[in-house]
């Protein structure tokens, strides 16, 4: 299992709100100042101006928990070993032409450092390497179209949908020793899908897919008062390249949150969020990997910040529920994520 170079297009819709400072929030009507203040977080974020922003956000990812069919599997104590550090930086400008459209950047710049054990069917020894890998992913240009935008004192209400394509320019080699490693399988078995067996795999380490991919997603944000409630999906459609196809991809997160701070320089929110993570398993020389997919689920916090109306930030942790995969794979033992922005 793997993060690979995708686009969190809504970076504040990852978390989950502590209790005791929700109840701590007043239960009276939003003042006409404090209005204002939420007007200027949701410019700061880029959500209702037009014009340019530049956003710089960062997730780490351990994968150190290694399973068999959704649960831990000690029966291997050497294959427990290895282990996937994964950190994605993405820079992403973005021009809004207005309220209701705007198109984004994505580039993804990855750093991965593991431990890569595997068992060969065929070979002595196992295969054990350890090392980083460091380059640019496969970038991202991504349209927004936001339709439905309803402002009140009491209230809001904004639905945006999202499409794009991903472009093939991160580094395919890694991908290219996986093939190549199954083209030499099948003559001993005589079938096309046997594998190695290990934790991490060559997929894992890719810094591209190689492929042109599409994506779609939508997000709504409904607020009443200091509350709101956002939600949003993505949908990554793959596509074949070099004889893989990663499976494609559905996430969907949303979770209830309040404005903690709110004053005419800066605000603060603390949202509650769960999220759903499922990938169908990848296809390699046109049989299906029985080492791939896996569906997550996730709960943890996120804060949201702002400054006057220009500067943004967010930082949030997903601390994993349950994590179902097929075959052997190493799994997230939790996800940390966070960004800045400026508005120009």
């Amino acid at each position: 299992m793997r993060s690979h170079n995708r686009l969190f297009i809504i970076q504040s819709g990852k978390a989950l709100c502590c209790g005791a400072l929700l109840w701590a929030v007043p239960e009276r009507p939003v003042s006409a100042c404090e209005l204002c203040a939420i007007y200027r977080a949701t410019n700061a974020r880029g959500e209702s101006s037009s014009g340019v922003l530049l956003t710089l956000s960062e997730q780490y990812i351990p994968y150190g928990t290694f399973q068999r069919e959704g649960e831990p599997y000690h029966a291997f104590p050497l294959l427990e070993q290895a282990y996937l550090n994964t950190s994605l930086t993405h820079v992403v400008p973005t021009y809004n032409f207005s309220e209701q459209f705007g198109v984004s950047l994505n580039l993804p710049i990855i750093y991965r450092s593991f431990r890569r054990i595997q068992l060969v069917p065929g070979q002595g020894e196992p295969e054990d390497e350890t090392g980083t890998i460091f380059g640019l992913g496969d970038t991202s240009v991504i349209g927004r179209w936001t339709p439905l935008r309803i402002s009140e004192m009491e209230y809001s209400i904004v639905g945006s949908i999202f499409g794009g394509v991903k472009f093939p320019t991160g580094d395919t080699d890694r991908l290219d020793r996986e093939v190549e490693q199954e083209q030499q399988l099948p003559p001993i078995f005589q079938q096309t899908h046997a594998h190695a067996t290990g934790g991490v795999h060559q997929h894992d380490l890719t810094l591209g897919s190689g492929s042109f991919d599409a994506i779609f997603g939508a997000a709504i944000t409904l607020r009443w008062d200091r509350w709101f409630l956002s939600s949003q999906g993505q949908y990554y459609l793959r596509t074949e390249a070099r004889s893989y196809e990663f499976g494609d991809e559905i996430m969907i997160s949303g979770g209830p949150g309040a404005y903690i701070l709110l004053n005419k320089a800066s605000t603060l929110t603390l949202q509650a969020n769960a999220s759903y993570d499922t990938m169908a398993a990848d296809t390699i020389l046109g049989q299906q990997s029985t080492e791939t997919g896996f569906t997550a689920w996730y709960f943890g916090p996120q804060l949201n910040f702002t400054w006057h109306d220009h500067f943004s930030a967010n930082a949030g942790v997903d601390i994993p529920l349950r994590i179902y995969n097929h075959g052997f794979q190493s799994v997230p033992d939790y996800r940390v994520h966070g960004g800045l922005t400026w508005r120009f």
